[in-house]
């Protein structure tokens, strides 16, 4: 049962990682039961080009198409969709609580912003040491493959 919701899960995101087949699912959202003509009418794409986006979102179980005569009209059906939003509201309740936790331990216990001197702690010296240049560093290090020929214009 689990590896047939998986195949599901993947199914519905798939067929919504296109932007034309969320186009088309939002157009069914807003007037159900549309003819595959009066759907494909606002995209800049030939019929057959959104038949295919068609048979991608009824594989996927998106929509369903009903046949009267010669027209074939498309609806929205919810399963998918229900399944698709209880696996993501598992993950966004999942990372709120852990940003919560997190936003809670944070607020707890502030770190300070610099370090106070204590009265018993030497003084710090103030001179600066010399470090040595980047020239002496990069001599000491091995280089990793040899330079290769240089190229002249």
């Amino acid at each position: 049962m689990v590896k047939y919701q998986d195949e599901t899960l993947d199914r519905t995101f798939a067929a919504l990682s296109d932007p034309t087949r969320r186009a088309l699912l939002a157009r069914l959202g807003e007037q159900d039961g549309l003819s595959i003509s009066e759907l494909a009418q606002p995209f800049a794409m030939s019929l057959p080009a959104i038949m295919k986006h068609l048979d991608v979102l009824t594989d996927a179980g998106l929509i369903a198409r009903e046949k009267t005569g010669r027209t074939v009209a498309c609806r929205l059906t919810a399963r998918p969709m229900e399944q698709a939003m209880n696996w993501l509201n598992r993950y966004a309740q999942f990372w709120s609580e852990n940003l919560d936790r997190l936003a809670a331990f944070v607020e707890e216990d502030p770190w300070p912003t610099a370090p106070q001197p204590t009265p018993a702690s030497p003084r710090v010296q103030t001179h600066v040491q010399a470090s040595p240049s980047r020239g002496a560093s990069a001599r000491g290090r091995k280089k990793s493959t040899p330079r290769g020929p240089s190229r002249k214009a």
